[in-house]
């Protein structure tokens, strides 16, 4: 039976790994331990699937900035999300990411980013964050940069870049 929650101390180690296998680089594993050292890391925002004692998947949004030229617009970034190899395809991610939005909205967040594809998050209600006048402070494709706003008209007639959490830098 597949569990979710919140990842502990003790689950560290094999969410390194898992990620490294996922990536097959450890650079995504890196990034989930600068964000765990960062200033704004939400351990709650952090969480596994585990499968017969076992973690099988990862999912950690992070605080971001969108900014417009009037203000800061609160907002999350989904990423990284990963499954281990020999589990994906069986919906893991799916349900790590619902449970994770469900999660985010319910402690009062307004939108996600997302960089990811296009393929694939458009099923939780992502959509190119171009609709809605975001954009990245880097090069990125338009159809893999995604936002889903978790209050239904929070970015409405908003322009704006997004800010990220010092350890996406290095990415």
């Amino acid at each position: 039976m597949l569990t979710i929650r919140a990842e502990s101390i003790a689950d560290y180690a094999a969410v390194y790994e898992m990620h490294s296998l996922a990536f097959g680089r450890p650079n995504e594993a890196k990034l989930v331990e600068d964000i765990r050292h960062s200033v704004n890391f939400n351990p709650q925002l952090s969480m596994v699937a585990v499968q017969d004692e076992l973690v099988v998947g990862h999912l950690l949004f992070s605080p971001l900035v969108i900014e417009t030229k009037t203000k800061e617009i609160p907002a999350l970034v989904l990423s990284p999300l990963a499954v281990h190899p020999k589990y994906q395809k069986q919906g893991i991610g799916s349900k790590l990411v619902r449970h994770g939005l469900i999660l985010c909205k319910n402690a009062g967040y307004k939108a996600v980013i997302v960089i990811g594809y296009p393929s694939y998050y458009p099923r939780f209600g992502f959509l190119p964050a171009s609709t809605k006048g975001i954009k990245a402070p880097f090069p990125v494709p338009d159809k893999a940069f995604m936002v889903l706003e978790l209050v239904p008209g929070i970015l409405n007639q908003t322009s704006g870049l997004i800010k990220f959490p010092a350890p996406f830098n290095v990415v």
